[in-house]
This record gives structure tokens, sequence and C-alpha cells, in this order.
């Protein structure tokens, strides 16, 4: 097996795709199933990486401080942990003062819609088929990006 790093010539996306061999990376390229995971683009190549040699026995380890980041693009953990814990942050003030209506998501939103109810800021929970539904008859829904607990289920 073999590792290369990739770089999408779109966007920039840097990422890791593991190869039986470099003849495997080859035919998969030509054949055009190499793709950027992010964008989806087939406009691919590899990235400049470090060969990953294997240090003398009688050699030091040195390790890389951890504020590099193993592709340019690509954030290190504690980068990724912050922006997450932002995203759940802006969410939390976006859904003060929704309701939670759990699994009547639906009903709710297309009962306000329709104008049998007034209007009122809701999040919940439905299925994509139903969700697809909803926009289909001109519904306003969105998903959530981060997954949200109903109310009173802590632990």
């Amino acid at each position: 097996m073999i590792v290369f790093d990739l770089c999408c010539k779109n966007t920039g996306h840097v990422f890791e795709i593991w190869f039986g061999s470099s003849a495997d990376y080859e035919d998969q390229k030509a054949r055009g199933l190499v793709s950027c995971p992010y964008c989806g683009s087939t406009d691919v190549d590899k990235a400049v990486m470090a060969p990953n040699v294997a240090p003398k026995g009688n050699a030091r380890s040195e390790t890389l401080p951890a504020t590099i980041s193993a592709a340019a693009n690509t954030p290190t953990p504690e980068q990724f942990k912050a922006m997450v814990a932002k995203l759940a942050e802006i969410q939390g003030k976006m859904l003060e003062g929704s309701d939670y209506v759990g699994a009547k998501f639906a009903d709710e939103a297309r009962s306000m819609h329709l104008g049998e109810q007034d209007a009122r800021p809701i999040h919940g929970q439905t299925s994509i088929e139903e969700a697809k539904a909803l926009i289909e008859e001109g519904v306003p829904v969105a998903p959530l990006l981060l997954p949200v607990r109903p109310p009173n289920s802590e632990n």
C-alpha cells in the first residue's frame, strides 16, 4: 500500500488517499476515478509531500510542533475542535427563542405555511423524504449543521 497527498487544482483542497501501488494511482487517475472528496473535481494531482524515511536505529526522534498542519489547507485537530465549538455556539444563538417540536416538525412547518397556525421559529426532526416534500411545497426549511438534543434529555 502507498499513500499520496493529492491536491485539487480547482480549489486547492489537499487530501490523502491510499493506493495499492503507484501504478494503481496512475491507472485510476487515467480512468477518472480519482476525485476530490470535498468538491468532486477529478482535476487533481499529487501534492508535494515529504518522503516517509525510517530513522536509523541510533537516531534521535524529532517531532514537529503541534501547530504545524499536515497539509496547508488542513486544520489541526485543535483548530477543527475550535471551529466546531464556534459553529455550535452560533447554531445555539440561532435557536434561541425557537420551539423544539420534535418529530412533529413537518406537520408544524406545513401548518404554519398554510396559515393554519401563527408562524413562529421551530426546530425538530424529520426524514429526508419529508424535508424534500416540504421544500417542493415551498415551505421554508433548512437543515441544522449539528445535531440538537431535545430539551430535558441531558444526563
